[in-house]
């Protein structure tokens, strides 16, 4: 069992380049299926999920290469249609896989996933999408089947804009027959990010970005290279890691515009934040950060949920009182007790957490409940007196590449130690 062993106090200095799109590249990688033939997603990141997905689309008969941070996938020989449960388990985002198995077998068997358990996070959109274009889905005992004797488009309206729903209506659709129309769709940039990769298949879809996507059902797909961007949570928590630490750091491979909300947060905090060409963004941090009002979790464009345990993490030894109320999972605090034993003054009312800002934090040993709440363990440790020992990194390791290497070029104190019993 590994953990991280970081002495605090630390300022963070320097530059990081951001790694690929976590969120981008696992339903760009169950789309490789569609196609029949080679997709090359460079820039993709090597994190335990993006292994996960790999070891996946194996099982189902594709043949997956990586070199450094390219992978070349072959879905020629893709012939199987049930996900192994094993698998499943191990990542929430294997759902993707269902719109793309479909499409591509008119028949899938899986069951439930899993992931990080921070609320519930039903699939009833994802499945009821795919019932509107022609599927037959029935559960039992745990497992779900999909038939169809062929996809129709149709109009689809989501009662909440969730990412994995119009991912999978996305990538159902593509090779249905006639005009798929989404609306309420998800506006994430990890949707843009999609619909480019399809489109450079032969995918007519348009719409990404807006609340309206429409897809024009194709017979044939075809070979492909496409090009991840920078992950915009990852890129999130190390500006959070440079402000926490009183630091000044320059980020690059990004698009700003999709950082944007946690710019401005980072700007009430009375850090200076500049935008610098189209890739890249500077920091420099205050002596002490300052609270916010107010910070409300949404979906894109506004204040993303995956980066509300950093933020948090970093207004608790801000000055003053911030309130920040999280809107889109019941169970994003977990990590709040942790926090707490390190001197953290945080009260959790429901969806909200007031945060009260203390001098200092101290190192104490916590525990990684998820992902995003281990990567505001490791901040809180940054700056926290002392030694501060993070447990159940796994989760961690879940969505960020090179985490303690980078942290450590930028001046961290910060060790991955090996417990073995």
């Amino acid at each position: 069992m590994s953990t991280y062993w970081i002495n605090g106090g630390k300022c963070l200095r320097g530059e990081v380049e951001i790694q690929g799109s976590k969120n981008a590249s696992l339903p760009i990688l169950a789309g490789s299926i569609l196609s029949g033939k080679k997709s090359v997603i460079e820039n993709c990141p090597i994190i335990r999920d993006t292994i996960v997905m790999k070891d996946l689309l194996e099982e189902l008969g594709c043949k997956v290469a990586i070199e450094e941070n390219c992978f070349t996938i072959d879905s020629s020989q893709c012939d199987k249609e049930e996900i192994p449960s094993e698998l499943m388990k191990e990542m929430r985002s294997s759902i993707i896989l269902m719109g793309a198995l479909l499409a591509r077998h008119k028949r899938l068997v899986l069951t439930y996933p899993g992931g990080c358990e921070i609320g519930a996070r039903p699939i009833d959109l994802h499945l009821n999408g795919l019932r509107k274009l022609g599927a037959e889905i029935t559960e039992s005992h745990g497992f779900i089947v999909c038939r169809t004797d062929r996809l129709t488009g149709c109009e689809i309206d989501l009662d909440f804009p969730s990412v994995g729903a119009t991912e999978n209506i996305m990538l159902a659709a593509v090779l249905a027959e006639g005009r798929t129309i989404i609306r309420n769709a998800a506006r994430e940039p990890e949707i843009v990010e999609l619909q480019n990769y399809l489109n450079s298949m032969g995918a007519k879809i348009s719409g990404a970005s807006s609340n309206l996507i429409k897809i024009d059902g194709v017979e044939h797909l075809q070979e492909t290279k496409y090009r991840v961007h920078g992950d915009r949570i990852v890129a999130g928590t190390y500006l959070c890691a440079a402000a926490i630490t009183g630091g000044e750091i320059t980020i690059k491979g990004v698009i700003p515009e999709y950082i944007r909300s946690t710019l401005h947060k980072l700007q009430e905090m009375n850090c200076v934040v500049k935008v610098i060409g189209e890739d890249s963004v500077y920091l420099k941090a205050p002596q002490r950060l300052r609270a916010v009002n107010t910070i409300k979790t949404m979906p894109f464009p506004g204040f993303p949920t995956d980066m509300q345990s950093q933020i948090v993490a970093a207004l608790s030894v801000a000055d003053g009182t911030s309130i920040v109320i999280e809107n889109i999972f019941e169970n994003r605090y977990k990590y709040i007790s942790e926090l707490t034993k390190m001197g953290a003054k945080i009260t959790i009312e429901g969806k909200t957490a007031i945060v009260k800002g203390t001098k200092k934090l101290l190192g104490a040993t916590v525990e990684a409940k998820d992902l995003r709440g281990g990567a505001a363990l490791v901040l809180a440790g940054l700056v926290a007196e002392g030694y501060t020992t993070v447990e159940g990194v796994t989760y961690i390791e879940r969505g960020y590449e090179n985490f303690v290497e980078n942290l450590r070029n930028l001046g961290a104190s910060i060790e991955i130690r090996d417990e073995r019993l």
